[in-house]
């Protein structure tokens, strides 16, 4: 798991909707420096998981849609289909062949899930707000 381009972009476009007022996508790609076509893979997706909404005007605004406050670092990472899991091991329903094979637990396994715990915990104790406007 890292914090992608996708994710950096998905946090910039929030960062200039973060004052509540509609904005122009173009507008909102030269401001943060964001190319139009990644840009607009990234609002599609801010939309679908429910964080903006877009009109279907020309030229498309974007209006925030939740409450930054409530919002977390880990929802944002969700809503835009970033991996949150640091191994493969992590997903649901993942079948280790090297546990299969020696039909035994995995002393890494194990220690990973309490490390993926600390990490979900730390992105779900961070708002969107507190990263993009500096509180708290």
């Amino acid at each position: 798991m890292l914090i992608t381009r996708e994710m950096d972009y998905a946090l910039r476009i929030l960062r200039t909707l973060s004052n509540g007022e509609p904005a122009d996508a173009e507008k909102i790609y030269q401001k943060e420096i964001i190319p139009a076509p990644f840009g607009e893979t990234v609002l599609k997706k801010l939309e679908k998981g429910g964080l903006i909404q877009i009109s279907n005007d020309t030229p498309e605004y974007c209006r925030l849609n939740v409450d930054l406050k409530t919002v977390t670092l880990y929802d944002l990472m969700t809503a835009v289909g970033a991996e949150t899991q640091i191994n493969a091991c992590m997903k649901p329903g993942h079948l280790c062949e090297w546990r299969i094979t020696h039909r035994t637990e995995c002393a890494v396994h194990n220690r990973l899930v309490h490390i993926q715990k600390a990490l979900d915990d730390e992105l779900r104790a961070h708002t969107l707000y507190q990263m993009l406007l500096g509180d708290g």
